[in-house]
């Protein structure tokens, strides 16, 4: 398997599609990086010699933030908004939707399962 990135690529896809496993790279991204490198999006990532893969390696290093460093930019982005006590901050640390998204219902992705509350419907006021 190419190694780029640090990311092992899957090497019978083509290669526009293999770039999108390494984490801070989308689709636009990727085509951007082989137009720089003038590779064709539809060779296949196996098909790649040392220097092309190397030349899209370099590419990535000198131009974009992906992997590790990408992921370190964005914890530190966080933790930044919980230091500051922002709105988003206080949503983060909480572990609830930072975007406006409804609570009441949904957002159990965010919440986690579900914490039933006893006796809730049966009090009469």
């Amino acid at each position: 398997m190419p190694r780029i990135a640090g990311v092992d690529i899957p090497e019978k896809k083509k290669i526009l599609y293999s770039l999108q496993y390494i984490h801070g790279v989308g689709a636009k991204v990727a085509a951007d990086i082989l137009e720089r490198t003038q590779i064709s999006p539809d060779r296949r990532a196996g098909d790649l010699n040392d220097q092309e893969l190397s030349s899209i390696a370099t590419t990535i290093d000198e131009n974009y933030e992906v992997e590790g460093a990408l992921r370190r930019k964005v914890q530190q982005d966080i933790q930044r908004l919980k230091d500051t006590k922002s709105y988003r901050g206080e949503r983060h640390r909480k572990g609830l939707p930072a975007r406006g998204q409804r609570t009441r219902t949904n957002a159990r992705t965010r919440k986690g399962r579900k914490k039933t509350v006893a006796g809730k419907k049966g009090i009469k006021g």
